[in-house]
Order: C-alpha cells, then structure tokens, then sequence
C-alpha cells in the first residue's frame, strides 16, 4: 500500500488537508487530516507531501499523438511520457492520423499499439466521413470514446462537408459527437480575399486569424448547435476560440448538458499580439484571436459557459512552422505544460480558482465521455493522482520531453509544476523524472 499524506487535496469543489490510501490500482481511503497509526504502520511506502496540492489526474480529451504515419513529429511512447510529466493520467486520441482512424479496426490497431508502449490510460475518437456511418453506428462505445467530426479541413482529409451525413450522426449516434467547428466556405472566401492582397507575396502568419476567421468559427459553431438542439445530440464543440461563440453556450450542471464546450489553454494565455515574437510557433486551427477574445474565455471558464479544458496537443517538427500563414503547418505541443499553464492562469485571474481548473480538466471530461471510475478523488475509484508543487521553472525547448523538442513557452517561466504522476496506483513520475513504472490501462466508457 502507498500512503499519501499532509497533503491539500483539491477535489469536487472542497479542499482540505488530507491523506490518500492506494490498494493496487485503487484509492482504498480518502480522509481529512492525519492518517491513522494502523494505515502509516500497514504502508509499504509513506509519502509526506509537505503541503502539496493533491488532485485526480488530469483527463485531457483531446490530443494528437500522431501515431501512425506521423511520428516523426511524435507517437504515443513520447507523447504519452510528456503528459505523465505534466499532470495527465489519461488521454484520448483523435482520428486524422494516417491512414486515418475511420473503421474500427484502424480504432483497434491504435488500442494495441497504446497497451504496447503508453505509460498514461488511452482512449481513441473514430472519425467521420461523408461516407463512413455504417462503421461509426456499430462502433463499440464502451471501448469507443465518440464520434470526432471535421466541419472544417484539417490534418488526413477528413472534412466532413455533406449535410445529410452531419444530419445523420447527428440524430442517429447516441455517443458523444466532438467537433471541429470552421465553416469551410467562409475559410475559402477569406483565403482567397488574402491572397489577392499579398499578390503572391508571402503572407504573414499575423493573417492566420483573417483567413481562419471568427466569422468561420461562429458559422459552424452555431449550424452544430442547433443541429444538436433538434437532434438531442451529445455534442461536444472543441477548441472554442472566440467570444462570440459563447454566446452559445449555457452554464449549468455538467450533468443535465447534452451540449458542452471546450476550450484550449493556448487560447487563454496568448492573443494576436503574440505573433510578433511567436510567429508560427502559435499558428493553430482555430487560429489564436484577440485580447478581447482571450478575455472573453477566461471569463467562459469562470462563470461556466466553458465546460473543459483540453490540449489539442499537436505536435510538429520546428522546420515545418515555416512558411508564412499559408505554408506553416498548424499546431503545437502543449500537455506537457497545460496543468502548470492552467495554475499560471489561477494566481493571475482571483475569480479562476483552482477548483473550477480542477472541474474542466479532471471532473468534467470523466462526466462528459462518462469514463468509469476515473476523473475524481473517491474510494474505489482508479488511483490517478497529480501532485503539484510550488517549484518556479523557467521552461526551455531543450527541456520538452514530446519529440518534436520545441514549445511555444519557451522563456516563461512557471511557477507550479506537477512533481508526482500516479497512473493506476503506480508513480509513473517523481521529483520531475519519469520512474519507468506503468500500469497504463485503456479507458472505459459507460455508454
């Protein structure tokens, strides 16, 4: 048995200092205060935390490992150990790999390869084509977290843009649908309108916002919304990158809503003026907006228009971010750095606390994707813990553990960091090194 002890639990809107009994893969006991002379004589390992926060690992729901056809730029052995170095026990995958993951035996194939070499819990998306439903209906959704539809184009080609296959996932599939959310003809307008201005020229990656435009984002946002309003999805509309989509969204408890929203810690901590010093570092789809847009989400996240807090990890190698707007390949690393960034964002915004951060990125993803046992701090519940200590680091590329060795935080520095990772009862990292234990297991849906 491991013990945790005189540690400040942060859990399901409470915390206290308290102490954790691991059982195997399990909490065996939660409690205020000092543990009991009979659990610290029967601990095969007691751990002081020293005052520590203490926190159900973090579930980020939405990553990119890049594994198969890409992992030049990383695979779900590396991306895996950078979300036990940043907190996370759990992850879940999306599809637009190559080839993509649209059968279920290409859902399958990433199963094994995970229980091959992930040291955090994996679940995987199935992607949706024009053409796919069969595959996607007779899906297994225990196994299976949701159905990931592009309403926009993105990395694999999977844009779906046929109105009666988004009409049928979305009143037939009962299982969560998430969403990529840009209209693709408002996209090819902007684009268009760009490049005639630049006459062939380069275009700066300043003009990624006026080509992937908030215009795009509430187009599609709005047509899924209402889609699933009608159609009593289980919608989930990831990466929300503006203040007008809020407008939306509706605060509540998690578990009367059948449509929620996510956003992105990039979206919350960098705006356009970030490109001058950033450049393509920050190039993402949806495209980093405005100050005003990043207050707006901080103010989402608050008050609980914003449900979850998700990665969108998406690594790749520096020399692709090159190019301009129209060249620079899309996408960052970020779990590795998403908890402490998260906390960053706590001590500077008083009405963040860390509770509300503990519900969107612990709570929240188990309720939506209905993980089993997973998510929360509770007797018999898998033991996925976080610590997290008050150790400032200055962050560095050469410090990043995702292949692609680069993150757009470069040169901040952070004050909290996790320094502990439990992943089904085993410490997966300590101390801020990766120990070599894992018990990673794939997550269960209770669909």
């Amino acid at each position: 048995m491991i013990l945790l002890y005189n540690g400040l639990i942060v859990n399901e809107g409470e915390r206290y200092v308290g102490h954790i009994a691991i059982s195997g893969e399990f909490i065996s006991e939660i409690g205020r205060g000092e543990p009991s002379p009979v659990l610290l004589d029967n601990a095969d390992e007691a751990i002081d935390l020293n005052g520590d926060m203490v926190i159900p690992g973090v579930i980020d729901t939405h990553v990119h490992f890049r594994d198969p056809g890409l992992t030049e730029k990383g695979d779900m052995a590396t991306e895996s150990r950078a979300a036990v170095m940043g907190g996370v026990t759990s992850f879940i995958d999306m599809p637009n790999t190559i080839p993509p993951t649209v059968t279920k035996k290409a859902v399958e194939d990433k199963m094994n390869r995970a229980s091959e070499v992930s040291v955090a819990n994996y679940g995987f998306f199935i992607g949706a084509t024009n053409s796919n439903f069969d595959e996607i209906a007779s899906a297994d959704y225990t196994r299976v977290a949701g159905v990931k539809v592009f309403m926009g184009s993105s990395t694999g080609n999977m844009l779906v843009d046929d109105t009666s296959a988004i009409s049928k996932i979305f009143s037939e599939i009962k299982a969560p649908v998430a969403i990529h959310a840009e209209d693709e003809a408002t996209i090819a307008a902007c684009k268009a309108a760009v490049e005639a201005e630049y006459a062939g020229e380069e275009v700066p990656v300043e003009m990624h916002p006026e080509i992937r435009s908030r215009r795009a984002c509430y187009t599609a946002t709005s047509r899924a919304v209402e889609l699933a309003r009608r159609c009593g999805t289980r919608l989930h509309v990831c990466h929300i990158s503006t203040a007008d989509e809020l407008t939306l969204f509706s605060p509540g408890k998690i578990t009367d809503k059948l449509i929620t929203a996510e956003t992105a810690p990039h979206y919350l901590f960098f705006d356009s003026n970030d490109y001058t010093a950033l450049g393509a570092r920050i190039k993402c789809n949806p495209a980093i907006k405005d100050c005003s847009d990043k207050i707006a989400l901080l103010r989402g996240l608050e008050n609980g228009l914003i449900d979850t807090v998700a990665t969108d990890h998406a690594p790749h190698l520096l020399k692709s971010k090159t190019g301009g707007a129209l060249k620079a390949a899309s996408g960052m690393p970020g779990i590795e750095y998403s908890l402490a960034l998260m906390l960053e964002l706590a001590d500077e915004n008083p009405a963040l606390t860390e509770e509300r951060i503990v519900g969107t990125m612990c709570h929240n993803p188990a309720l939506i994707f209905r993980i089993d046992r997973r998510g929360f701090l509770r007797k018999g519940y898998f033991a996925d813990i976080t610590v997290i200590g008050n150790c400032r680091m200055k962050i560095t590329d050469e410090g990043v553990t995702s292949r692609c060795g680069w993150t757009p935080l470069a040169g901040f520095t952070l004050s909290r960091m996790p320094v502990m990772t439990i992943v089904n009862g085993k410490i997966a990292m300590r101390s801020r090194r990766l120990t070599g234990e894992s018990r990673a297991l794939p997550l269960k849906f209770n669909n």
